[in-house]
């Protein structure tokens, strides 16, 4: 490979790490504004050790990232092997992890979509209209149309709607081709009849719809994600094999 020629993939593979360090900062960034940040409509889910246990996840793979850029941007610099070895190494293990994980979350759709259905039920047995998290629930049930996480049934275990000598119901999931006179966006409503006018789709339907609606988006991202890393390992290695060696036995001995 001529000199130009490596000269053009050691200066394109710094770039590249660069802007895979920078990357690395927005993700470690966006862990810690899901676990720190209290008016992030995430809030519903911080009572689940799995989604803090995500929430360090993702700090985790966004150090990571920056430490694979520096060791990239360095290695493609200064044309050190042994780190072009050492990049190229570890971007084929986050290759594979991402194939595995990816792999493991579809297989256990089940076992998440029960994870969320007990995170959720809390969330609704402890409704509290002045409460940062349950204020954030509403914001979904208003905006996503559904109630409740598998259907309104789930808000029955409430003790406000149990004890209450009215018929109540979340206000947030009222439907509003169904309501009469002014909408709340939050709180309790009392219903005129025993059927609540409140949407029928549960919120996990609304967000499996959402998913599928937009398969082509995620989908998309997955593959341009794997397409960069390969680019990456391609650029590692060529500049590994063309990085030229020492030759210390032309040295002078004294």
């Amino acid at each position: 490979m001529g000199k130009g020629c490596v000269t053009a993939i050691k200066y394109f593979l710094f770039l590249f790490n660069l802007i895979f360090f920078l990357l690395g900062a927005v993700i470690m960034g966006f862990g810690l504004w899901l676990l720190l940040d209290n008016q992030s409509f995430l809030l519903v889910l911080n009572d689940s050790i799995a989604v803090k246990a995500a929430c360090y996840i993702l700090i985790g793979v966004g150090t990571f990232s920056m430490l694979m850029g520096f060791i990239g941007c360095l290695g493609a610099i200064y044309e050190i092997r042994c780190l072009l070895g050492l990049y190229f190494t570890c971007l084929l293990l986050i290759l594979i992890a991402e194939i595995v994980a990816g792999t493991l979350i579809y297989f256990q759709k089940g076992a998440l979509n029960e994870e969320m259905s007990k995170i959720v039920s809390k969330v609704l047995d402890n409704y509290s209209e002045n409460s940062t998290t349950h204020q954030a629930w509403d914001f979904i049930q208003r905006n996503m149309e559904c109630c409740g996480w598998n259907g309104q049934g789930d808000w029955n275990k409430n003790p406000v709607i149990i004890n209450s000598s009215q018929l109540l119901f979340p206000c947030s999931c009222q439907n509003i081709s169904l309501a009469a006179g002014n909408v709340s966006e939050s709180g309790f409503c009392e219903a005129q009849t025993p059927d609540w006018p409140v949407y029928d789709t549960g919120c996990a339907v609304s967000v499996e719809n959402w998913l599928l609606t937009n398969i082509g988006v995620v989908l998309g991202i997955c593959i341009a994600i794997a397409f960069i890393e390969l680019l990456g390992m391609t650029l590692a290695i060529c500049l590994c094999k063309n990085v030229h060696r020492e030759d210390y036995t032309k040295v002078p001995k004294y």
